[in-house]
């Protein structure tokens, strides 16, 4: 699960290429002529020119380091054959998509997205039932605010001028298109998704508005991969985890998902080596077994079910023997594009964890011990360990408070 340490903003280990061969992929796009969108893994600088110069045009590079390179373009098939016969390309993939999982009324299936606005709310402080179960309000009573740490929203965008999260926003990167009025920024919030989970994970207590997350103080960074449709490109994905690693982010919160990419896979080891704590949604294709989607899956990354008020597993929740943690994600109560409103989807259970983590490394943990600190002590509330994982998030407990609450909440 963890292994050696990785101090925060230093590499202390780094990962070899993957050795899983070339996957040779149909790819996606071909529109009006053009070739496939896809995507080359290489070994090495050398494979790289040779991608890009094979490339009838180049989306972007990639540089993990010693995991490998990689190039996101348009690449015919007969570049495709002369790339796999090359020793230093590791594998070729389909530029896939990935979408939100997540979105409003009760039990909605992995991708349904609201209009952007939504259910607008009252101004006054709440406190959500989610942050209490897992005692968010308890760290914040106690003084643990996350205060240092930096959260990056890996997602649709956050509200730049929401009243209730602007206290916390900082730099942001957009690797997707935003569209419409609410594009203040390239990185703002277009869909409503990235504002909800950021709410979640980290916004502002004692301020009168709105509601509470569990950490308080941290910065959010929106790293906007998925456009107003809760839809991104795997590259767009990749894109967003490398940046997070190399601007010396402390967690990646990843409320989406899809099917399993080299490239995602490549910067999910590039930015846990690099000491990010990374934590994903399991996925909403439940009921179901051994069901969880990327790239929570993924070894370097904190997989989280959903659950609901009466601490059961959420219908809609993916489960699976990836999963590490379960956190409250039926029916939680947080910030949308200029007000508030519902949702459920195990997207909302991710950010829990995210703002959870961003309390362990405000105060120096290393992602990996972080990461063990949260499962160590998570609680047992008796669901099958495909469908917990360790158990239920204490955010208190992982800080060695002391707790009673009922989870209820107040809003």
């Amino acid at each position: 699960m963890s292994g050696d340490n990785v101090s925060r903003r230093t590499v202390l280990r780094t990962a070899g290429a993957l050795g899983a061969g070339t996957v040779l992929a149909a790819g996606t796009g071909g529109a009006a002529g053009k070739p496939p969108a896809r995507i080359v893994g290489t070994t090495d600088d050398a494979g790289k020119r040779a991608a890009a110069d094979r490339a009838e045009s180049v989306k972007r590079t990639f540089d993990f380091g010693d995991v490998g390179k990689a190039v996101a373009g348009r690449f015919a098939d007969e570049a495709v054959d002369a790339l796999t016969d090359r020793d230093d390309v590791r594998y070729v993939e389909a530029d896939g998509t990935m979408t939100a999982i997540g979105g409003p009324d009760k039990d909605a299936p992995g991708g349904e997205q609201g209009p952007p606005g939504g259910g607008g709310g009252s101004t006054s402080e709440c406190l959500p039932w989610g942050v209490d179960r897992v005692d968010g309000d308890v760290t914040n009573a106690n003084g643990e605010t996350g205060s240092g740490a930096d959260i990056a929203i890996i997602d649709t965008g956050i509200d730049d001028d929401h009243p209730d999260l602007q206290a916390n926003v900082g730099a942001g990167k957009a690797f997707a298109d935003c569209r419409g009025s609410n594009c203040n920024y390239p990185w703002s919030d277009d869909d409503n998704h990235g504002t909800h989970c950021a709410g979640i994970a980290d916004a502002p207590a004692a301020n009168g508005e709105g509601v509470q997350g569990v950490a308080t103080e941290a910065t959010l960074h929106a790293v906007k991969v998925l456009d107003n449709s809760g839809s991104g490109s795997y590259s767009d994905v990749a894109a967003g985890i490398e940046y997070t690693a190399d601007q010396g982010w402390d967690v990646g919160s990843l409320s989406l998902g899809g099917g399993q990419s080299s490239v995602v896979s490549d910067a999910c080891t590039y930015a846990y080596n690099n000491g990010v704590l990374l934590v994903a949604a399991a996925g909403n294709d439940g009921p179901c077994t051994d069901c969880v989607g990327y790239p929570a899956a993924e070894p370097e990354v904190i997989a989280v079910s959903s659950t609901d008020t009466s601490d059961s597993l959420s219908s809609f929740s993916s489960t699976g023997s990836e999963v590490e943690l379960a956190a409250p994600g039926s029916n939680v109560y947080s910030t949308v594009i200029g007000g508030y409103d519902t949702y459920s989807g195990t997207s909302m259970a991710c950010p829990h964890v995210s703002g959870a983590g961003g309390l362990l490394m405000s105060n120096g943990d290393a992602n990996t011990t972080a990461r063990d600190t949260l499962t160590a002590n998570a609680e047992d509330i008796s669901l099958a360990s495909n469908e917990q994982g360790s158990g239920l998030l204490d955010a208190a407990a992982a800080l060695g408070l002391d707790s009673s609450d009922d989870g209820t909440g107040s809003c």
